[in-house]
């Protein structure tokens, strides 16, 4: 764990103890703040009280007599209004924070990597991760994947931290330089915090502008939003910007042609391929062969050798929830991609499979589903659930064949027997919802373990009649 000792000997309030922000609470008290620690949920209260951390109710606190409030990235912060705790902080000029930020005051040795984007963050995160350390340096990883950034284990000054950050997390996070800054791709998302689009790319675009002379920003060209902060950097005199890409933009610096990775930047490597990304069986699809350019140059940057880094690619194990493989039942493939939350992330899932029977549905953050109609030929029939059921419907009968099925308990033997009646080859029964997940489940991750139990008794069931054939069940 580290330590926070910026605000040693002053109060500090905590508000939000989820993961962050008990990690912020444990390291700020390590650090010698004094700790007033709240959650508007009962339960987490009980827990941190369990963890022996000093509860104040904040609704009655004088905000005068606090330095800071360290904030949870999931509490409104501007958009579509402030939590009157914010609101009551400022008033008080209290400094509004997180705990990446409070990560950045302790300026740790070790370079940082700093991963951010709509839709990759965690793989390209874990990724760049996994390739410096086959490069043989000492890596932390963390942040908004995995392990809170306080509850990191220290690096030497050799090491590097990468962590992934979300809108929030900049947004939280005022000083802090990463020596590579990763902007991967932007479209819609969480729009209501950021009150629009405009705000949002404001929010992913702050990581690139707060480096330093000297410094690198890496940026996806593979859309026309970070194509067009890419192009800013550029007019404003950013030399030290690498461009990569999966979909042949001409002005790359790293891209991947026909699934083989190049660097540009080194002149006799424009025709000799460093890693052909197909043999990389858990880095699947096109944006996950951008995912890799970016770890790929990130891992250059940091200063491992372009062999080591382009090996290391192809032993990379996925992540849980994003394209997660779970093996055949009768022949039908089950693909959990839960973490597609929204429009685009499905988009990229529906173009890896043929024949797909697609799950989707949940609390839409968007219901256009134009970007998705060049890939509905991938698809023999969708299974509807939850809240956008209905609205998805009405955009997508009478173009592809659609069921409401309310719910992953009906969705899942629905799809698995429409694909043994239809005999399509190859089928693949795939969940990735375009949707948040709160209207049935409290997270992604919950919404894709339930689909992974419910394959794995759809598995058993199949085994126990004797139908699945050789090499089938969910494995």
């Amino acid at each position: 764990m580290l330590e926070a000792t910026s605000y040693a000997g002053e109060r500090v309030a905590v508000l939000g103890l989820g993961r962050s922000g008990l990690s912020a609470a444990r390291a700020l008290t390590a650090g010698g703040a004094r700790v007033h620690a709240w959650d508007d949920n009962e339960s987490r209260r009980s827990e941190a009280a369990n963890a022996q951390l000093s509860l104040t109710d904040l609704y009655g606190a004088r905000w005068r007599d606090f330095a800071a409030l360290v904030l949870s990235p999931g509490i409104p912060l501007h958009h579509p209004a402030p939590h009157p705790l914010v609101t009551a902080a400022r008033d008080a000029d209290c400094d509004v924070i997180g705990d990446i930020e409070l990560f950045a005051r302790e300026n740790p040795p070790g370079k940082i990597a700093a991963i951010t984007g709509t839709n990759g963050k965690s793989t390209t995160t874990v990724l760049a991760g996994h390739l410096l350390q086959a490069g043989g340096m000492a890596v932390a990883v963390g942040g908004n994947v995995g392990v809170p950034i306080l509850d990191l284990p220290k690096v030497s000054g050799e090491g590097a931290y990468v962590i992934e950050m979300s809108s929030y997390q900049i947004d939280l996070a005022p000083s802090l330089a990463a020596d590579v800054a990763v902007l991967l791709n932007l479209s819609p998302d969480h729009l209501d915090r950021h009150g629009g689009m405009r705000g949002y790319v404001a929010s992913k675009r702050r990581l690139l502008e707060r480096q330093h002379d000297g410094q690198i920003a890496i940026v996806g060209m593979d859309d026309a939003e970070s194509r067009a902060v890419y192009d800013g950097l550029k007019r404003a005199g950013r030399g030290d910007t690498i461009a990569v890409s999966a979909c042949g933009a001409p002005d790359a610096d790293i891209i991947v042609v026909n699934g083989h990775l190049l660097d540009r930047r080194n002149e006799s490597s424009d025709a000799v391929s460093l890693a052909d990304l197909r043999q990389a069986l858990d880095l699947k699809g096109v944006h996950n062969w951008q995912n890799a350019a970016a770890a790929y140059a990130v891992a250059r940057c940091l200063g491992c050798s372009s062999t080591d880094a382009a090996n290391a690619l192809l032993s990379f194990s996925g992540l849980e929830h994003r394209l997660e493989d779970l093996g055949t039942v009768a022949g039908v493939r089950f693909v959990n991609d839960s973490k597609a939350t929204n429009i685009d992330a499905a988009r990229r899932a529906l173009s890896c499979y043929e024949n797909i029977l697609w799950i989707a549905g949940g609390r839409a953050k968007d219901t256009s589903l134009e970007s998705l109609y060049p890939h509905l030929p991938n698809i023999v029939h969708v299974f509807l659930i939850g809240e956008a059921a209905q609205s998805f419907a009405a955009r997508l009968d009478g173009r592809i064949p659609v069921t409401i099925s309310g719910d992953l308990e009906s969705a899942i033997p629905e799809a698995h027997t429409r694909a043994l009646v239809l005999g399509a080859s190859n089928a693949v029964v795939l969940l990735s919802p375009a949707c948040a997940s709160f209207d049935q489940f409290n997270d992604f991750e919950e919404r894709g373990n339930r689909f992974k139990e419910l394959v794995k008794a759809l598995a058993a069931l199949h085994e126990s009649k004797g139908v699945s054939p050789p090499g089938g069940g969910a494995q």
